[in-house]
């Protein structure tokens, strides 16, 4: 488990520097976390404060899914392609609402494949910040834009903001928004209802089986792929062929990376993870990780109710430029990280120029993570090394399918539920108050008193809309 490659997959794991023993690999914990996969891929209740099934391995493999669940996973991949042979040519931008799992993920693909021979520019609307739709919305061709709205739910408040203000804004333009919209939710949300009596272009499955942050191999993703014209199939198949990998005991590259997050964390949160891709295409990856990994390990309460306030912390942008900003820390500040180094070793299609004798900037890029791995060695501090031979759609799923199935397995080492997210929902609920008490200052119903109520106020000023 210390050294993993596939040839195939275009994807090699490096943990020998992350101070693994025999003991370690021999733990009999593992045999439990493997055994709790096996149940979760073949249907088990994996979510148990929500009682549901836990289905993204299915995603990429609908024949060990359900009957019926394997049918709508098939019926997804149809509606797929009938609908991207619809949109083509028809539009040149697409313009996705969502947050969260709804955006992370198609974000990070998009920046890292680009927009390939006639496919769609993709915009990404991702929060509830008025200058931030202006700013997204600025330049686009409403005539020629098609609008996704993602939402598993059909009730997430920002994205229900941005559609509203998308849809406002087509209605400026003399559009008919209902002619440039896409749903993907679950059958029966009140997106789904509205969607349907709106007449919009199409309404595309979700499934309460298929969690936010693990939907990116379902048409949370695909969609994205298929309209910038990348080779959705092929992230399937990586995806899949990682899945595969990562079944078994012995040899499992997801297994040992669980087991080594584990043992630098010492199973108790004590250092976090810094990611340091050394590619340009790759710096969303940190932000694609920080919901995966953190959304699932970090728990107040373990299985058995007991509070454990467990989590594994994630930060990191892209190497060389983080060398010139905390690299310095780790080195020599506290012992409380571990590095992630991802190289990727096609520099550009087609040969580079030579910057000096002999030598690209390709050759210094990897030049400079070989040694920030070293000089973080010589410091005694941990760091493991994924290996790309490019980035491309099957490199992709496989790096994404590896990460996932960690998670998983790291849950079960530290006995959390990773699949469900009360802490996301107690923020929503604290919103609602605030809100409810904007409304009464407005209505001269409360007084300015404690600093929410002097933020809120401080806010209706610098928009015009105090009266007090």
């Amino acid at each position: 488990m210390r050294r993993f490659h596939d040839d195939t997959l275009g994807l090699g794991l490096d943990l020998g520097r992350m101070g693994l023993t025999d003991a370690d690999l021999n733990d009999p914990a593992l045999d439990g976390a493997v055994a709790d996969m096996a149940a979760l891929e073949a249907g088990a209740i994996a979510n148990p404060d929500e009682g549901r099934q836990v289905g993204h391995y299915w995603l990429r493999a609908p024949e060990l899914a359900p009957k019926d669940a394997a049918e709508a996973i098939r019926g997804s991949w149809d509606a797929l392609e009938t609908l991207s042979a619809t949109l083509a040519g028809r539009f040149d931008t697409a313009l996705l609402v969502g947050i969260g799992g709804s955006a992370l993920g198609p974000m990070f693909l998009a920046d890292a494949l680009g927009v390939g021979p006639g496919g769609m520019a993709l915009r990404v609307l991702d929060n509830t910040d008025p200058d931030g739709f202006d700013r997204m919305l600025a330049g686009v061709n409403l005539g020629r834009a098609v609008t996704l709205v993602f939402s598993k739910s059909g009730g997430t408040q920002e994205t229900r903001n941005g559609m509203l203000e998308v849809a406002a804004a087509y209605r400026r333009a003399g559009l008919n928004f209902a002619e440039h919209a896409v749903a993907l939710t679950c059958a029966g949300s009140a997106l789904d209802r509205e969607a349907e009596a709106a007449g919009w272009l199409a309404r595309l499955p979700m499934w309460d089986w298929v969690g936010g942050r693990t939907s990116v191999t379902s048409l949370v993703g695909l969609l994205p792929l298929a309209l910038l014209n990348q080779d959705w199939r092929a992230f399937l198949d990586g995806a899949a062929g990682m899945d595969a990998a990562t079944r078994g005991r012995e040899g499992n590259p997801a297994l040992g990376l669980a087991l080594a997050w584990h043992r630098a964390a010492e199973g108790q949160a004590r250092r976090a993870m810094v990611v340091l891709p050394y590619k340009d295409r790759l710096v969303l990856f940190s932000r694609y990780l920080q919901q995966l990994v953190m959304e699932s390990i970090g728990k107040e309460r373990d299985l058995a109710g007991r509070v454990v306030h467990q989590g594994l912390t994630v930060y990191g942008n892209k190497g060389s430029t983080d060398q010139h900003a905390y690299i310095q820390q780790l080195r020599e500040g506290p012992d409380d990280v571990f590095a992630t180094f991802i190289a990727v070793l096609e520099d550009r299609q087609g040969p580079s120029l030579e910057v000096s004798p002999g030598v690209t900037a390709g050759d210094y890029l990897l030049g400079f993570l070989l040694g920030t791995r070293n000089a973080l060695t010589e410091a005694g501090r941990r760091s493991l090394t994924i290996t790309l031979d490019r980035v491309g759609p099957r490199q992709l799923g496989a790096l994404i399918a590896l990460f996932e199935r960690a998670v998983g397995y790291y849950a079960s080492l530290v006995g959390v539920n990773a699949y469900h997210q009360p802490g996301v929902e107690a923020g929503k609920k604290a919103a609602g108050v605030a809100l409810r008490l904007q409304a009464a200052l407005l209505a001269g119903e409360a007084e300015v008193v404690g600093d929410d109520a002097e933020l809120i106020v401080a806010h209706l000023q610098a928009n015009g809309r105090w009266r007090g």
